[in-house]
């Protein structure tokens, strides 16, 4: 289901879009408000992961190493 969104923009800007009306500017002002959207989720999600590693202890130099040569190891 679709919503209907408006916004105003000064007219000599609409007055220039109505130049080139072989553009579908609804569909290019949706375009840009779903990879908008997505890059800033992005963003907040990676912010989040940060914020999470900040409790997270640091691990010993080698440790990783150390346990992955122990598994191979083992089997």
């Amino acid at each position: 289901m679709s919503v209907v969104v408006s916004f105003r923009i000064p007219r000599e800007l609409k007055e220039r879009m109505d130049k080139f009306g072989d553009v579908n500017w609804s569909d290019l002002v949706r375009r840009f408000l779903e990879e908008t959207v997505a890059k800033l989720e992005a963003e907040r999600t990676l912010e989040k992961i940060g914020k999470d590693l900040e409790d997270v202890p640091e691990l010993p130099r080698g440790i990783v190493a150390r346990w992955l040569r122990s598994d191979r190891e083992s089997r």
